[in-house]
């Protein structure tokens, strides 16, 4: 059977050729067959009164390899000149050369491909062998701006004909048109499968500081940098490069505007849902430091799984300046796991409580009562901080610095290095506080004061204040007691700065005392009643020592007493 088609095929050819032989004509291109083959040309039978010779170069390659052999059928220009023996010029190359100006019109015409191979770069463009010298602009390599023109020289592609001259051989050809009318048809199958969720292979094709943009055939989709990993990414070329193919997943789709967001992190599993149960609080882990910020450091636990070292949780009793003083972007660290919390995806980290708490065995050591002895590190305004330990430092308030002066500030009992003995009162371990006292190591003075100023007795005291309500009297050192203006004079007093100013010297006698709210209670109209009252006593011890006691005469003392009294009163 095979041989009956091979025999029918070569009677085909024959018939064929005897046909073309009948009718071939010079100027133009014809079939012919090849008889013979000579070191300097190839005898070519066309079917005319002679046969043609063609150089031999036309039928070799670059190599210089005979490409052809007897019996090959060929086509050549018949040229109406003659050679110089007589027999007939027949150019292959010519007419190879009019069949690929007949592909050149046809692509032009039709809007099809013709295959080129890209030779050169000249100014503005590339040169394209496609038979003939074409030109390819820049613009038209390809569908974006390419900063590497080199890559393009050597290949192969098919170009789209923009335009030619047969006559002055010119030609300008296209390979960004035929890509382009190759993404449109490759988009419309696109359009017609996309939805969200559905998983597709793209290749980048642009990055950015917020995302890379995705070919995914005819149509782009916009990888955002928070969607290609669920770990921390500075910048999406961490993750993705231009040229790389990726499997995508759908995220939303708006077909109108035809704008695709995708995601790649969404093909995992989202670390953070197991995240409690493999990192419960108070369990120990390793990490990788792989952030430092002002408040503290950020730690890899895992991929996608990051914790926060807040700068209060690096150190029991070093006083951190910056998180970079104590760790370093790479290194391994152990950690304490304090708190998690995954739906807002947060992890809080410990450094220090991996080390045993200081504070907890100054508690020990100093307990509440007893006295330390360091140097003032710091001096506030509500107290000064006195060294107890390397990394702790104890507060003793301004108010307990002094049982009875008015300290405005605390500078003006202490400088800085000065060591200062102070009695423990009480520390906080969880909030690392140590409060300690100055003023117990002395006796607190008004727990005497009522032994040394009982009420009835008499003071001598200095104005030191004189506001509406009364005057205030020093009587010593811290210890200050009020004379209430009903309390001033016998007599009524509307205004004590009638009667007192700062500075005068004052007598008054204690009528009431309350060490625990530290007050004293005085008054100048009982002194007065109580120095009549002893003069009185002091008369009737002398009538009666004297025998002189007049019974009238007391009688009309007490009456002038009274009379005395009534006028205060009103």
């Amino acid at each position: 059977m095979a041989q009956e088609e091979r025999k029918t095929g070569a009677t085909e050819f024959e018939t064929m050729f005897e046909e073309s032989l009948r009718t071939v004509k010079p100027g133009g291109v014809v079939k012919g067959r090849v008889v013979g083959i000579t070191s300097t040309h190839v005898l070519i039978d066309v079917g005319y009164k002679s046969e043609g010779q063609t150089p031999i170069q036309e039928f070799t390659d670059h190599q210089g390899n005979l490409q052809v052999k007897v019996g090959d059928e060929v086509d050549v220009y018949f040229d109406s000149s003659e050679s110089e023996n007589g027999g007939i010029v027949l150019s292959r190359q010519r007419a190879e050369n009019i069949k690929v100006w007949e592909d050149i019109e046809k692509s032009f015409n039709e809007g099809t491909g013709i295959e080129g191979r890209i030779i050169g770069k000249i100014k503005g463009g590339f040169k394209v062998d496609v038979g003939v010298m074409g030109f390819l602009p820049g613009s038209h390599v390809d569908i974006r701006p390419s900063r590497n023109l080199d890559k393009f020289i050597g290949t192969t592609d098919r170009f789209v004909v923009l335009k030619f001259n047969r006559a002055r051989g010119n030609v300008v050809l296209s390979r960004r048109a035929l890509l382009e009318k190759e993404r449109d048809g490759l988009k419309q199958d696109i359009l017609k499968i996309l939805e969200e969720g559905v998983i597709l292979e793209g290749m980048v094709k642009n990055i950015t500081g917020y995302g890379a943009f995705v070919d995914l055939g005819g149509i782009d989709g916009i990888l955002h940098i928070s969607d290609m990993s669920w770990g921390r990414i500075s910048h999406p070329s961490e993750v993705v490069h231009v040229g790389d193919k990726l499997q995508v997943v759908v995220l939303k789709f708006d077909a109108e505007k035809e704008r695709i967001s995708l995601g790649m992190k969404q093909l995992t599993p989202d670390p953070w849902n197991t995240v409690a149960a493999k990192y419960p609080a108070g369990s120990r882990v390793q990490g990788k430091v792989i952030s430092i910020m002002d408040y503290g450091a950020f730690v890899e636990l895992e991929s996608g799984i990051e914790g926060l070292i807040h700068i209060s949780e690096m150190s029991w009793s070093r006083k951190i300046a910056h998180p970079s003083k104590i760790l370093q972007v790479g290194q391994q660290v152990e950690v304490v796991v304090l708190n998690v919390d995954p739906g807002h995806r947060r992890i809080s980290l410990g450094l220090k409580q991996v080390m045993a708490n200081p504070w907890e065995a100054a508690k020990e050591k100093y307990p509440v009562g007893s006295i330390i002895k360091g140097p003032v590190r710091n001096i506030t305004d509500f107290g000064i901080f006195i060294g107890i330990e390397e990394g702790i430092d104890g507060l003793a308030h301004v108010s307990d610095l002094h049982w009875t002066k008015k300290i405005k500030h605390p500078s003006e009992l202490f400088k800085k290095g000065d060591i200062v003995e102070a009695r423990v009162l009480g520390i906080n371990v969880e909030n690392e506080r140590f409060s300690l006292g100055v003023k117990q190591m002395a006796t607190d003075p008004w727990k005497i004061i009522a032994e040394r100023y009982p009420v009835g007795s008499k003071i001598k005291g200095q104005v030191t204040s004189v506001p509406d309500f009364g005057v205030f009297v020093r009587i010593e050192e811290g210890v200050e007691g009020l004379v209430h203006v009903s309390q001033l004079s016998t007599e009524r007093v509307d205004k004590p700065s009638s009667l007192y100013k700062v500075g005068d010297d004052i007598e008054a006698e204690v009528i009431n005392l309350d060490p625990n709210e530290r007050k004293i209670g005085l008054s100048v109209k009982a002194l007065r009643k109580s120095e009549e009252r002893q003069e009185m006593e002091n008369y009737l011890k002398r009538e009666k020592e004297g025998g002189r006691f007049s019974f009238e005469k007391l009688l009309n003392d007490e009456l002038r007493l009274d009379r005395d009294e009534s006028k205060t009163k009103g």
